[in-house]
């Protein structure tokens, strides 16, 4: 119960209530931050070009470590 006038209880990312993001909201923000502050978004199985993805997963491995979850690719 609340009372009139209280505050409203402070909002926070970690509101479970809300549904995930979806796919096409997900992609509308990759977009949105790649044109803003050129950052780049990408998922491993979506690079269909083996060189490519292999590039991008060292490059993610020698900044940041090695992943804890998901397959190991070529291995």
């Amino acid at each position: 119960m609340t009372l009139p006038g209280a505050p409203c209880p402070p909002r926070s990312s970690l509101d479970l209530a809300h549904s995930p993001t979806s796919s096409p909201e997900m992609e509308a923000l990759r977009r949105r931050v790649w044109r803003e502050q050129g950052v780049v978004s990408l998922a491993i199985e979506d690079i269909t070009d083996d060189w490519v993805r292999q590039v991008v997963i060292n490059e993610a491995t020698r900044r940041w470590g090695p992943r804890n979850g998901g397959g190991q690719h070529g291995r």
